[in-house]
C-alpha cells in the first residue's frame, strides 16, 4: 500500500467516525463538484477541527477569507450561538452563488452574510462598519496575499482571538527560500510575520490525508 494510499485510508477512518458529513454538508460537496468548482474544500475532519476551535474560543463573531462551496463555512457557522455571525468574503461570483444555497440548506442563512469580490477590498469597508472584534479568522483564499489577510486579520480582531491561516506546507516547498512562485512567497512572509509580529504567538503544524501534504498555522492575538 502506498503511503498516499493510507494517509486518504486513516482520514476516511477519522472522518467516518469523528466527523461525518451530514446530509447538508455532503450536499456542499455534491453541488461544488456540479458546479465545476475545485476540489481544495477542506477535508471532513478538518472541518471538525475548524469547528471545534472556534467553540473552544467561544466564537461569536467569526470572518472567513475564502468560502469557496461554503463547506468550510457550514462547519465554522454551526459552531456559533443563535445571535452570531460570520462573515464569508469570496472573490468569484460563481463560487458565491453556489456557497449562498449550500448555507441557505444547512439552515445557517440567517447567520452566515457571503461578501463577494477582491478581499483587500472588501475588508477594508468590513473595517470602515466598525464590526465587534472577530473571535476567529480563517484564511483560506490566494496564498499570495497571505500577509495583507494576517494584517487585516489583526486589526480586526481583539486579545484573545485565534487565526488560523490554511494551506502553509504547499507540499514541502515552503522551505525553498529561493523560490519566486507566489504561493510561496505569499507563506513565507505570512510565516514570518506571525513570527515576528508584537501582537501574536503562533505556530505551524504539518499534515498529510486525503488532501495530501500540507499543514496550517495558528496565531492568538495578544494584548
Amino acid at each position: 500500500m502506498s503511503e498516499s494510499h493510507v494517509w486518504d485510508e486513516v482520514d476516511a477512518y477519522f472522518t467516518a467516525h469523528l466527523a461525518p458529513d451530514d446530509e447538508a454538508l455532503a450536499a456542499a460537496l455534491r453541488d461544488s463538484d456540479a458546479a465545476g468548482l475545485p476540489h481544495i474544500n477542506v477535508a471532513g475532519n478538518q472541518g471538525k477541527l475548524l469547528q471545534l476551535l472556534a467553540q473552544i474560543q467561544g466564537a461569536r463573531h467569526i470572518l472567513e477569507i475564502g468560502t469557496l462551496g461554503g463547506y468550510s463555512t457550514i462547519w465554522l457557522g454551526r459552531a456559533l450561538p443563535a445571535d452570531g455571525r460570520l462573515v464569508s468574503l469570496e472573490y468569484d461570483p460563481r463560487h458565491a452563488e453556489v456557497a449562498v444555497r449550500n448555507i441557505a440548506r444547512a439552515g445557517l442563512d440567517e447567520l452566515v452574510e457571503v461578501r463577494v469580490g477582491p478581499a483587500l477590498e472588501s475588508l477594508p469597508k468590513l473595517a470602515d462598519e466598525n464590526p465587534p472584534p472577530f473571535d476567529l479568522v480563517f484564511i483560506d483564499a490566494d496564498k499570495v496575499n497571505n500577509p495583507h489577510y494576517v494584517e487585516w486579520a489583526v486589526k480586526l480582531t481583539s486579545t484573545g482571538s485565534l487565526i488560523v491561516l490554511d494551506n502553509v506546507v504547499r507540499g514541502g516547498r515552503v522551505v525553498d527560500a529561493a523560490s519566486t512562485a507566489p504561493d510561496i512567497t505569499g507563506t513565507r512572509t505570512a510565516i514570518e510575520l506571525i513570527a515576528d509580529h508584537p501582537r501574536l504567538s503562533g505556530t505551524a503544524i504539518q499534515t498529510v490525508g486525503m488532501k495530501g501534504y500540507d499543514g496550517f498555522a495558528l496565531a492568538r492575538v495578544l494584548a
